[in-house]
């Protein structure tokens, strides 16, 4: 029930968009300092609830209050960043360098969402994902009493996610957030709201503490959905037995939710998953054998070994850039190493769902199209016929024969990944699949994928997902290797920190060094010389070598910092012009795309001039 010690308050809040109601007599409250997450199917009115909070919409029926002097910020699904400014201009808000850099926390914020970002490229060249966090970096830098998220963790990886939701922990601010990340929202979240059937029921709790009572209430409701209820206590099987911790979370009685599970086995059996996997697949799947990847002046991978066998089902993880939609695309042979070999079994039927949504007839409809597939399918089940499996992911009623030019894009991953279950694969490569995915969805495609038999690899950057569907956790560390980590995840943090903070170390030190180089002045250069001439035999042969070396990677240093002041003086010249055809929407294209060539190629130059500066340092 909403109070007057709310931050905001909605009363009897109704909405409806033509004929159709998404929320219907609303009334709940925004409490100072309250982390709330909001869960629900898409189109359900998630986007609509915090537009009506903020006052971007303003309800049918009902009122909204906030306290005087309320201030809100809001992250919506677009941006609102102004092509023509710089990322400085738009994150920063004109705060001096000092400023910013000399708060811990703003420099924190600006180092981790902004890391590789220049911060006086122009916004226009930007890609989406770099827009998306420029924004949400301008919207932390400020201080506002109600932070308002709507997909906060859209392009950031495993270990940005983790900061973010350690940073919205830490601050003051209240916070109303919609994700279908189920980790994020079991780490952030205090209270669960669910927007359904145009009502938002409230669960105390995270993520974890919504699926108890839920359970508890459809137990005490005898609620008759059967595939409901078994979804449901899947989930719950799980929590108890994968994440333990978790399920301590609640603070209220859940003994009548775990009376839901105690006969229940694990989602999956993995023997037997393994032994009919070993059926279709045989022993060979596919090998990596001392393969070499490059791709423009980076080295993906360096002689890496890995083999990948019947039933194995892998998480892979790792920073932005680091490699892992390379090496899908390396796996799926859909990109040839640099060296070494990639090796298919003769049995091999592999499906590959890429970031990209396919290409599809607009005018096609969704039943004939999945028909054209396949009209029955195989799972652990039995056979399932076409419709059943759309129903299953959602596509019911009108939505059967909806052209797929009028889906969203929600439905339209959902209709791509159906698709391509449904030609049967024994190995799948899925890459960031809970993209455009709301929770019951991915607890539909988990569901499915318990009953999977084959071998998968899965690339995403949702934690909840990545760790519930696979059994072990691979990395690629930024070392030409893909390592396993035993603790998944968790570990994979752990090594990540643990690098930076040697990385930190090994600058100071490098600081430090060349501080007391400079001091020691020309006597130890000469004792430097000496020391040089003195050595005798091998050793001065590996001298001259070294020298050698080092001249040929100053060389290159030079050369790269000449290219690298070129292209920062076409970049400068390139943004004046933005700024100047602000109004020019083809010009301003024109321009998007050479500072988009122009970044491409400054991004190789520093990858060259780093390579070249740790061998002169060596």
């Amino acid at each position: 029930m909403a109070t007057a010690t709310n931050l905001l308050n909605l009363e009897r809040v109704s909405k409806a968009y033509g004929v159709r109601p998404l929320l219907s007599e609303v009334s709940l409250g925004v409490a100072a300092g309250e982390r709330i997450g909001i869960v629900g199917r898409n189109g359900d009115g998630k986007t609509t609830l915090l537009e009506v909070m903020t006052g971007l919409e303003e309800p049918d029926e009902g009122r909204v209050s906030r306290t005087r002097g309320l201030t809100v910020g809001y992250l919506h699904q677009g941006d609102e960043l102004v092509d023509s400014h710089t990322v400085r201009e738009s994150v920063l808000a004109g705060r001096a360098d000092h400023e910013w850099a000399g708060d811990a926390t703003a420099r924190e914020v600006v180092e981790v969402l902004l890391a590789g970002v220049d911060l006086d490229r122009a916004v226009l060249g930007l890609s989406g994902g770099e827009r998306r966090r420029c924004s949400l970096a301008a919207l932390l830098l400020d201080q506002h009493d109600l932070v308002v998220l709507d997909e906060p963790t859209n392009h950031l990886d495993v270990e940005a996610v983790s900061w973010l939701a350690q940073h919205l922990v830490r601050r003051p601010s209240a916070l109303v957030v919609v994700t279908h990340d189920r980790w994020f929202l079991d780490e952030v979240c205090q209270t669960t709201w669910e927007v359904h059937d145009g009502q938002v029921d409230a669960y105390e709790g995270g993520y974890a503490a919504f699926v108890l009572a839920k359970a508890e209430r459809q137990r005490q409701a005898a609620a008759s959905e059967s595939r409901r209820q078994n979804l449901v206590r899947k989930e719950l099987a799980w929590l108890r037995r994968g994440a333990p911790a978790r399920t301590s979370k609640p603070r209220y009685r859940v003994e009548a939710a775990n009376a839901l599970i105690e006969d229940v086995p694990p989602p999956r059996d993995r023997l037997a998953l393994e032994r009919f996997a070993t059926q279709r697949l045989g022993k060979d799947v596919v090998d990596l054998e001392d393969v070499d990847l490059r791709r423009g002046e980076r080295q993906l991978l360096s002689r890496a070994t890995w083999r990948l066998g019947p039933g194995d089902r892998i998480g892979l993880v790792g920073v932005n850039g680091a490699g892992k939609t390379s090496l899908l695309s390396l796996l799926s042979g859909e990109l040839a190493p640099s060296a070494g070999r990639v090796k298919h079994g003769r049995t091999v039927a592999l499906q590959h769902l890429t970031q990209q949504i396919d290409e599809l007839d607009p005018d096609a409809r969704v039943l004939g199209t999945i028909e054209a597939v396949r009209r029955v399918t195989r799972t652990a089940e039995g056979e399932v016929t076409a419709t059943s499996m759309l129903e299953r992911f959602g596509f019911t009623g009108d939505k059967l024969t909806a052209r797929l030019g009028d889906l969203s894009g929600g439905e339209r991953r959902r209709f791509q990944l159906l698709r391509l279950l449904l030609t049967e694969p024994n190995v799948l490569l899925l890459d960031e699949p809970t993209n455009d995915l709301d929770i019951e969805t991915l607890t539909v495609l988990e569901d499915y994928l318990d009953g999977w038999p084959g071998t998968l690899v899965v690339v995403s950057h949702d934690r909840w997902f990545l760790e519930r569907v696979t059994d072990s956790v691979w990395a690629l560390m930024g070392d030409g290797s893909v390592a396993m980590l035993p603790r998944g995840v968790e570990e994979y943090l752990e090594r990540r920190a643990a690098d930076l903070a040697r990385a930190e170390q090994a600058d100071r030190d490098r600081a430090a060094a060349a501080s007391s180089a400079s001091g020691a002045g020309s006597a130890s250069g000469t004792a430097g010389t000496a020391g040089t001439a003195g050595t005798a035999g091998g050793g001065g042969a590996k001298a001259r070598s070294g020298s050698a070396e080092e001249r040929a990677a100053r060389k290159v240093l030079t050369r790269v910092e000449r290219r690298l002041e070129r292209v920062a003086e076409q970049e400068a010249a390139l943004n004046a012009e933005v700024v100047a055809h602000a109004s020019d929407h083809q010009r301003l294209a024109d321009l998007g795309a050479q500072l988009a060539a122009l970044a491409a190629e400054r991004e190789e130059l520093e990858l060259t001039w780093l390579e070249a500066a740790e061998a002169v340092e060596q």
